[in-house]
């Protein structure tokens, strides 16, 4: 047994906050819920958030701070597209990992500062090349070298708002008074301010949003309906001061919602487990409610709590017959996958895909992802992270490496004779490794969900979508941005 499951692993020191955070956690059920784990599950998680934050300042190219879309740990940074999502997810881990001690604050505000510059400095406009976006809006994928469109991919709305979002964490942390976090802070607020999210109505279904939009093609013929991610989008675009859009699009959001029962008690469902923690990984949703949660006398949190045990109940009851499922195997969502036969046959198994779990049909091919499990820790700390634990030791480094977990695994697939049995991935991808880190940190001490509370952006679009309750109503929840 390795080091690390034995608990022996030595620790690098806490970041001054996060110790206060974690000794002064009684007011936080979720920091409450951690100080009772035992020593074994709190070093496990210690290592894992410390490997999985050496993806993001390792695999990312200092110069750019643009961070790869997916990266082995024997690739060159920077020779990587990069993901704006993924470097939403990586502003927000420099925080985390200057609060932990992996890095020192002033290492990450130089890394967070070339990034934001990276970003501003980029060129905008209509042209299918040379430009990183239009209207403050960014491409879906960007050239980790010069921060230019790749992959003649879209413009993509929620891409962009979980950038915005790693951007807002920088302002509200890097708070000093010394030239760099000055900078910092203030190249977030233009970041944030040119976003022109009116600009993406759906042109069918305003005022909802587009999925996006091609210089090619024009806007994406599918807008943001039905629950998902795009909880998040709206949220953003709901709270700019420059370029918001019109305050019913909340309503007709929840209008397309799906309350059934899928696998447990009734909740609003989205097949895919990444729906239920993405907006979570930076707004606290516990207490709050809008409109549509208060007349089901629930929350969001109470919702992604359901949605994670359904996860798993899906995959113990197993109706698709596919090997090791069961109560430590679990986690479906989207996520690598092992490759089909090349041949043009029929192909149980997918590669890339979004695999979920609903009422009325699963998308699900035996793959199984650990960020499913990861970025529901404080959902569900009971049963997930002693899933997290088991993975890390029944599959050894099969399935965890120099940056924690890889992204998936599926022990249905044919291995070749000789081999251990099962296809594990060798990719580590921004978007899964950012819900592990960044969840288990505030189900440790709450720390991205309060930077959140103190941007006056992301309170007036919460108030805007007409929550309220919690600590929306105290007293440090300032009511509208400045």
């Amino acid at each position: 047994m390795c080091a690390l499951i034995s608990g022996t692993v030595a620790l690098l020191p806490l970041g001054r906050n996060a110790a206060a955070a974690e000794a002064g956690a009684s007011s936080d059920r979720s920091a409450d819920q951690a100080s009772q784990r035992s020593p074994r599950e709190q070093a496990f998680l210690d290592q894992l958030q410390r490997d999985t934050f050496r993806f993001f300042w390792e695999a990312t190219p200092a110069g750019t701070g643009l961070t790869p879309d997916r990266t082995t740990p024997d690739r060159t940074p920077g020779s990587d597209v990069a993901s704006v999502a993924g470097v939403g997810f990586a502003l927000t881990s420099y925080t985390v990992g200057a609060e932990r001690g992996y890095v020192t604050r002033a290492e990450a505000a130089t890394r967070t500062l070339a990034t934001l510059q990276t970003l501003w400095q980029a060129p905008q406009g209509q042209a299918p090349v040379g430009v990183s976006g239009h209207s403050g809006l960014y491409y879906h994928f960007l050239d980790a070298r010069d921060g230019v469109r790749a992959y003649a991919s879209e413009l993509s709305t929620i891409d962009t708002a979980l950038l915005m979002a790693g951007v807002l964490s920088s302002q509200a942390y890097f708070d000093g008074q010394d030239e760099t976090e000055q900078a910092i802070r203030a190249l977030a607020d233009k970041l944030y301010r040119r976003v022109d999210w009116a600009s993406a109505y759906s042109p069918k279904n305003r005022p909802l949003l587009s999925l996006g939009w091609t210089p090619e093609e024009g806007f994406i013929d599918y807008d943001w309906s039905g629950y998902s991610e795009g909880m998040l989008l709206y949220v953003l675009a709901l709270g700019s001061p420059t370029h918001p859009i019109e305050q019913q699009a909340w309503e007709q959001w929840t209008r397309s919602y799906r309350w059934e029962s899928s696998f447990g008690p009734p909740h609003v469902t989205f097949g895919p487990m990444f729906g239920h923690q993405y907006s979570h990984v930076w707004i606290d949703f516990r207490g709050i409610q809008d409109g549509y949660m208060r007349s089901k006398g629930s929350d969001y949190f109470t919702n992604s709590v359901r949605a994670t045990h359904a996860n798993r109940a899906y995959c113990i009851a197993n109706p698709g017959r596919w090997k090791g499922y069961g109560e430590l195997v679990w986690g479906v969502t989207a996520s690598d996958g092992p490759p089909g036969p090349k041949d043009g046959g029929a192909a149980p198994f997918r590669g890339y895909w979004a695999r979920g779990v609903s009422a009325d049909a699963a998308a699900d091919d035996g793959t199984i992802a650990p960020t499913a499990v990861g970025g529901s820790v404080p959902f569900a700390p009971e049963v997930t992270i002693p899933t997290l634990m088991g993975f890390r030791e029944r599959f050894g480094d099969r399935l965890y490496g120099k940056y924690g977990f890889k992204d998936a695994f599926n022990l249905s697939h044919p291995s070749p004779p000789g081999a251990p049995p099962g296809w594990f991935d060798e990719q580590y991808l921004a978007i899964d490794q950012g819900p592990i880190l960044l969840m288990i940190e505030n189900y440790r001490s709450g720390f991205v969900w309060e930077l959140l509370k103190k941007s006056p952006y992301v309170t007036a679009g919460l108030r805007k979508a007409g929550f309220s309750g919690g600590w929306l109503d105290s007293p440090s929840a300032r009511p509208d941005a400045t």
